[in-house]
């Protein structure tokens, strides 16, 4: 998803994600509903941010999962003590169970059905300890999302000048995000243009996937970046 950008991002989503103010909110919140927690696995890890951030707390052994291998690969590098597995959210078996599973950032989105949400879930379960807790923020709602072009993003990274431009259009319960990077540096030119597709679900319809994994969930309407948050736990 990410091919050709990952050695961009954590510049570019930098510019204007607060990762530390996001992860003391996430730690607070993994604290009241389980102040035991201390092995956290983090779906949909990316770049190893959210990893990096928990991690300074001492009070959390964190390890990631992702699809993406070239995220992975800065992630290893950032964050040389965790565990990085890649592995789809839907079907991934490590044979490890986890105090806390964490989907942060709208990774949920791209499983982009109701079904592959469910089998989601299921997996998250599945790895969760006694006692365990699930955290997710979701992304948008149908009717929330406006088409369109949004703001461009401009960073230096590793020397280059980079413009990051989006285009959001929607087709019924999908939004496509077409993001376009202009990068300028010692070799020239060049632009790199990436597909991103997340599904749009309600609020009723993620608890419902809640409940057939096996999960009560609690929402809560802001979360850490104002998009909301779930906190589930086995029934």
């Amino acid at each position: 998803m990410f091919t050709g950008s990952a050695e961009l991002y954590d510049a570019i989503y930098g510019a204007f994600k607060d990762y530390p103010a996001e992860v003391t909110t996430i730690a607070a919140v993994v604290k009241s509903a389980h102040p035991d927690a201390r092995t956290v696995l983090d779906v949909g890890c990316g770049t190893g941010e959210h990893v990096k951030h928990l991690r300074m707390n001492d009070s959390f052994e964190v390890d990631g999962l992702d699809l993406d291998p070239d995220l992975l690969a800065v992630a290893r590098r950032k964050v040389v003590d965790a565990r990085f597995f890649q592995a789809d959210m839907a079907t991934f078996e490590l044979g490890i169970r986890y105090d806390v599973v964490l989907c942060l950032f709208s990774s949920i989105g791209y499983l982009k059905s109701l079904d592959r949400v469910t089998a989601g879930l299921r997996r998250f379960h599945a790895h969760l300890a006694k006692d365990g807790v699930v955290v997710v923020e979701p992304w948008f709602a149908p009717q929330v999302l406006r088409e369109g072009t949004g703001a461009p993003v401009h960073v230096v990274a590793g020397g280059a000048q980079v413009e990051r431009t989006s285009h959001l259009s929607i087709q019924g319960r999908v939004s496509t995000i077409v993001f376009t990077y202009h990068i300028e540096d010692a070799a020239g030119t060049r632009t790199i243009e990436e597909v991103h597709e997340l599904g749009l679900f309600t609020q009723a319809e993620m608890l419902d996937c809640f409940r057939e994994a096996g999960l009560h969930a609690t929402y809560d309407p802001v979360g850490p970046t104002g998009r909301g948050l779930y906190v589930a736990r086995a029934v």
